[in-house]
């Protein structure tokens, strides 16, 4: 796997750079672009390639260089956050999360700043900022329900997930100050989404009624209620693109894998089980496979884009309950947090073994591996573009 190598985008006070955002999508001037990027969300850098929205993962932007190679992972039941070094494998810190039940920790859109998502308690929840050069929290402010967080791919907007509230709420990632809210009332456990390669769309998950909803991003507006085949019985959770950009993924924890669905028209093209408790989806770092998390059977399963099917699958040694994680930069090591051990795993995923299984506070769950290479986040544990 070829090492990660600085590239020339930079990336400062929630903009990207020139140089990427006035790039072309496909080399030949005479070929249009593919119906999925034809029509750019304004302000959206495209992407580097026309088959690929992860094509920027491959390289490090110099604008996190300085960045320390961390594992923060938010101890929901602890209400702490617990800081790991990922050359090390050891727990070099634990803070207070400045709030109750810290969910997520998000990288901002401009990958400056990380945010340990508090969402408890309702109404009162709070956001601690981090700063990845140092590993070090900053004061908590106020966020009326931040279960998680997202970023519109103009950067534009923070995008908070307000799961108690029923509703998207967009800020001014600078101020935060709250400008709209999107109310989703029939989105019960609204949590995680993903966006289209255009960056127009969104799918997000309704955990506890099995359905996804769609939203117009730029119109900030509800277009399109789906119910999943499962029923109401149903929990999706996390979503994600396919490279090419053709394919929507959600993992349902209860029916044990994965709702495929046609990412321009939003159909539903069939289920593919992967195993108990399907949970966190990670493209890996040469976007030809993705990672399953299976949270209730303590397993790993391996989608392959190109085999359409999944290819692979490994159980946690001893047992466990891999959640939510991110890969290293260099594409070898998934880390993923146990969510109801206590810990926190650090797998190869080339040889297949466990490197480490490190003890954390209890119920961690939205952990961010850090840095990541991309241009931009997008937000959740570090989706990056």
């Amino acid at each position: 796997m070829a090492a990660v190598t600085s590239c020339t985008t930079t990336s400062e006070a929630g903009t990207v750079a020139a140089e990427s955002t006035t790039s072309a999508v496909a080399a030949p001037t005479s070929a249009p672009p593919p119906p999925q990027i034809a029509n750019l969300l304004p302000g959206m850098p495209p992407p580097l390639s026309p088959t690929d929205v992860y094509a920027a993962n491959r390289e490090l932007s110099p604008s996190v260089a300085d960045h320390r190679p961390l594992v923060y992972v938010p101890n929901s039941q602890s209400h702490t956050v617990t800081v790991i070094d990922q050359n090390t494998f050891q727990v070099i810190d634990t803070f207070a999360a400045g709030g109750e039940e810290p969910q997520h920790v998000v990288p901002s859109y401009d990958m400056q700043t990380l945010y340990v998502t508090n969402d408890l308690p309702i109404g009162g929840g709070s956001l601690r900022p981090i700063d990845p050069r140092t590993g070090l929290p900053g004061e908590p402010f106020p966020v009326r329900d931040p279960y998680n967080m997202y970023y519109t791919p103009d950067g534009k907007f923070a995008l908070v997930v307000a799961e108690a509230d029923k509703s998207l709420d967009f800020y001014d990632p600078k101020t935060w100050q709250k400008v709209h809210a999107l109310p989703v009332p029939d989105c019960a456990g609204v949590d995680h989404m993903d966006f289209t390669a255009d960056g127009r769309f969104a799918l997000a998950s309704c955990e506890f009624i099995g359905r996804m909803q769609v939203f117009d991003v730029a119109e900030r507006k509800l277009i399109k209620t789906i119910d999943l085949a499962g029923g109401r019985s149903g929990k999706p959770q996390d979503v994600k693109l396919s490279p090419d950009g053709l394919t929507f993924y959600v993992a349902d924890m209860a029916a044990g894998g994965l709702y495929v669905f046609d990412a321009l028209t939003f159909e539903s093209k069939g289920f593919v089980p992967t195993g108990d408790g399907a949970h966190g989806l990670y493209v890996t770092r040469d976007s030809k496979q993705m990672i399953i998390t299976n949270r209730h059977e303590g397993s790993i399963s391996v989608w392959d884009f190109a085999a359409n099917g999944l290819v692979h699958k490994w159980f946690v040694p001893g047992g466990g309950s891999p959640d939510m994680g991110n890969i290293s930069v260099d594409g070898r090591i998934f880390w993923a947090s146990g969510r109801h051990h206590g810990e926190v795993y650090a797998i190869d995923i080339v040889e297949w073994k466990l490197l480490a299984r490190i003890p954390v506070g209890r119920g961690p769950h939205g952990l961010t591996v850090w840095p990541q290479p991309g241009r931009y986040s997008t937000g959740h544990t570090g989706v990056m573009r």
